[in-house]
């Protein structure tokens, strides 16, 4: 059986991590999304992947070559962005019958597939969808069932019929192909999978299958932050050989730490927390759980992290304090910058998506920030703010807004 995966999309929700990196390759818990797919697909008996790339798509390409894990990778180019529907009629002469489809953006363990497989091989459909039930039915695509066969599916309704919503995975026969040249575009301007789907409803064609395993549809930057907390909870960690722990550290719980890493006398590092390789970390420093530090980062004297995902080669001075945020490569935050993560009224943090404000959910949110971001000393980050990349902040200012680099383009 053939897996598709989905992974041409620009992620304009995710911005400004997404502005320098497709989604899939957002990390979470020392890796690519993308790569805990392929991971999991691999140990579900896959061998041939089909990847429909398009966004920065070198990026994807570069990273898992033809050859990962023992798959091998055909890759699809998307060239416009024209949606689900058309990225999926781009490899039908690629695939064979039944295939796999799946959003590159999710993060799912190796038994929802396990068990996605089983279903469709006990009930012996043709094409199916997998599903998830989710607390907030209003905010997906929501499949009513009846003895797993689908009989309607409606995208974020006033009044859902289930809270089975579409999990993101499919798997399909040929026939597909044929439902995806019957659909027009959507009011997006794209051809959607979903369109294609409520022509097979209308023959009694799909069955669904409730999902069971972790299941993660990271569709905005606080889901980042969801996804690695659940992934670092599942770990084993360890020190790597070659790694330097000086005297008068304290590792507590769960602690990966990188080969050719060194941390300073003085560091409470509290899991569970991945640290990458050649990190440079302390002296006296206090990194708190679920924090993820990536290959070269530098955390210094004094500086206190919490929940925050920090990408390569970044250096966060002394006397800082991070929480609950996600920073980008190769940024540089002055002596005593401070993000804060709590508002006075303890209200959901709001955050701009998309120019609008979105509720997130979270009491405690922090920063998000693009690569190669700078602050000066003394610089006050307040809750939910965006920060492009290649912006300056200057020393001592309070970030109150979203910031975007000097020439207002945020490629």
């Amino acid at each position: 059986m053939d897996a598709v995966v989905l992974a041409a999309g620009e992620g304009t929700r995710m911005r400004p991590l997404t502005s320098t990196r497709p989604k899939p390759m957002l990390p979470v818990a020392g890796k690519p999304i993308l790569e805990w797919d392929l991971k999991a697909l691999a140990h579900n008996g896959f061998r041939k992947i089909i990847l429909v790339v398009g966004y920065k798509s070198e990026s994807i390409i570069n990273y898992f070559g033809n050859k990962f894990m023992g798959l091998d990778i055909k890759y699809v180019t998307q060239k416009d962005q024209l949606g689900t529907g058309h990225a999926v009629s781009l490899v039908k002469e690629l695939v064979d019958k039944p295939f796999l489809v799946m959003n590159g953006d999710l993060l799912v363990s190796e038994q929802l597939i396990k068990k996605f497989l089983k279903d469709n091989k006990k009930a012996k459909t043709e094409n199916s969808i997998s599903l998830i039930k989710v607390k907030n039915p209003s905010e997906f695509g929501i499949v009513e069932l009846k003895n797993n066969l689908v009989k309607s599916i409606k995208e974020k309704p006033d009044k859902p019929a289930s809270d089975l919503a579409n999990a993101g995975i499919y798997s399909f026969n040929k026939e597909i192909f044929s439902y995806i040249n019957e659909i027009g575009q959507s009011t997006r301007a794209e051809y959607e999978i979903t369109d294609a789907l409520k022509l097979l409803i209308q023959k009694k064609k799909l069955s669904g299958f409730r999902c069971e395993g972790r299941w993660v549809d990271v569709g905005r930057p606080w889901d980042l932050l969801d996804a690695n907390g659940l992934i670092l909870d599942e770990l084993k960690l360890k020190v790597e050989k070659g790694a330097v722990i000086e005297e008068n550290t304290v590792l507590k719980g769960q602690v990966h730490v990188g080969k050719d890493t060194i941390v300073k006398s003085g560091a409470y590092i509290e899991g569970p927390v991945y640290i990458g390789r050649e990190c440079l970390i302390g002296p006296n420093c206090y990194i708190r759980p679920y924090s993820l530090l990536l290959d070269k980062t530098k955390i210094g004297n004094a500086v206190e992290l919490k929940n925050t995902i920090v990408m390569s080669k970044t250096n966060i001075c002394h006397l800082s304090y991070i929480g609950d945020s996600v920073l980008g490569e190769d940024c540089n935050l002055g002596a005593g910058t401070k993000v804060a993560n709590l508002r006075f009224d303890y209200g959901d943090v709001r955050m701009e998506i998309k120019n609008k404000l979105t509720p997130s959910g979270r009491k405690k949110l922090g920063c998000i920030m693009g690569d190669r971001v700078k602050t000066g000393i003394n610089v006050s980050i307040l809750p939910g703010r965006l920060i492009y990349p290649d912006a300056y902040v200057e020393a001592g200012s309070v970030v109150r807004n979203t910031i975007y680099n000097e020439g207002g383009d945020d490629e």
